[in-house]
């Protein structure tokens, strides 16, 4: 059994010793991301596993170990955690946690504190969690290598292409199930790729891109255009089928089609946000230039996803870090970075700029970044753009999923009562031009 080792600060650390011996447990968000996320860190030598367990009992072990009071993405993650090591089959003396840390004042900075302290009630402390961030904690047995780093944007991007695309193709399917198998025959296509070293340059994610946009408009589509829903929020209520009670499964049944930016913009946000920080308060110049260098490497591979959107004519392409930028101007300061920030407000605006009305907003309840730049901000869009149709749900360990569901409901009535005035509107224009 490997040793136990601890900082100075009483921390225990993930050893190189415990990277040959330990299974690295993942939390859930994004499947097709993170499943390859997963792959990329096997090829660094982890030996990983995705968590997958959802339900009751994910949350009832939240509950367990986090004050219902806290943030609801923190009790979920941990929930998931503690329902693993205790239920999966794993050896506790065989594994360690992973969980990302944002360093931001959000409380999702907490959330490995948490894990850590959920870890000590439950008599299990000799379990080491890793922190995935730049600089926070450092670990002998992890390393974020700029090699890996690279890696990790380019399965980020491939993520954001297939889950992007594939939202655009499934409402209109002609053989339901037709989507979700090109999602998977993609998602396991590119793991074999990365197996085989391959897919891992920009070149070659380029013709990735290309690929697989290809396939997607090969599969038969019919019908009229759907009502759109865009879905923003706070990070993990945003994307995680299980923080958000299968969101986009219910719209998609509902008849709508979810639009849902993808993890890029976030990423670049995350990035551009150590830039501000020297900007504002001051730090090291060699600090911001590399930030700069990072983020502007990463904002021309989402030009390259862009590229290849215009290259196939066929689907709508997501925007640009820097039109979200443009679009906040007036509304919010950099200086507005607390969770999702002004990211999420700009998100809101680029889907009412590019025909997207009608949105959900996803937010932890008592998630008080979310409830300013979210729920605060809907009036003043509503002022700016009255055809925004905008409802904020609430997500947390007792809220009941009929009552969410309503609310949804409600919104969409909305829209489509908004698109018959908007279409009578339009005919009237008509009318008085031929007249």
């Amino acid at each position: 059994m490997a040793e136990l080792v601890y900082d100075e600060t009483g921390r225990l650390l993930f050893t190189k010793e415990m990277k040959e011996e330990y299974t690295i447990l993942m939390p859930q968000m994004l499947p097709i991301h993170f499943g390859m996320f997963r792959k990329m860190l096997e090829l660094e030598g982890y030996h990983v596993d995705q968590l997958n367990n959802e339900g009751r009992t994910v949350v009832d072990e939240g509950l367990k170990y986090v004050h219902n009071d806290t943030c609801y993405p923190a009790l979920l993650v941990i929930g998931q955690f503690m329902d693993a090591i205790k239920n999966g089959g794993y050896d506790p003396h065989k594994v360690a946690l992973m969980i990302t840390q944002t360093g931001g004042g959000c409380r999702a900075s907490n959330y490995i504190h948490l894990l850590r302290k959920a870890l000590k009630k439950a008599g299990m402390e000799y379990i080491p969690v890793i922190s995935v961030s730049f600089g926070l904690e450092k670990n002998p047995g992890f390393t974020l290598s700029i090699s890996l780093i690279r890696k990790l944007i380019y399965a980020m991007m491939y993520g954001d292409v297939i889950m992007w695309t594939a939202n655009q193709v499934r409402p209109y399917e002609v053989n339901a199930g037709d989507t979700d198998q090109m999602v998977e025959d993609w998602t396991n296509r590119l793991i074999d790729r990365f197996t085989a070293g391959k897919g891992m340059s920009r070149k070659q994610m380029q013709s990735g891109f290309d690929e697989i946009l290809t396939d997607f408009a090969n599969i038969p589509v019919a019908g009229e255009p759907k009502v759109r829903v865009g879905v923003v929020g706070e990070i993990y209520v945003k994307f995680s089928a299980l923080g958000n009670n299968n969101l986009e499964r219910f719209l998609l049944s509902e008849g709508a089609e979810p639009v849902v930016p993808g993890l890029t913009d976030f990423i670049i946000f995350k990035i551009y946000n150590r830039v501000v920080d020297v900007n504002i308060y001051g730090g090291s110049a060699a600090k911001r230039w590399v930030c700069q260098v990072f983020m502007g490497y990463v904002e021309k591979c989402q030009q390259d996803m862009i590229d290849a959107y215009q290259r196939s004519g066929r689907f709508r392409a997501p925007g640009r870090f820097a039109d979200l930028q443009r679009l906040i101007k007036g509304y919010l300061g950099d200086g507005c970075k607390m969770g999702e920030g002004w990211l999420l407000t700009a998100e809101m605006l680029e889907l009412i700029h590019s025909g997207t009305n009608n949105i959900v907003c996803a937010q932890p309840f008592g998630c008080l970044p979310n409830h300013i730049v979210g729920k605060g901000m809907i009036r003043a869009l509503k002022d700016n753009y009255p055809d925004s149709n905008v409802v904020a749900i609430d997500y947390d360990p007792s809220a009941t999923a009929i009552n969410q569901e309503n609310r949804i409901k409600l919104m969409l009535a909305n829209a489509k009562t908004m698109e018959k005035k908007r279409a009578a509107r339009e005919a009237e224009s008509e009318a008085e031009k031929v007249g």
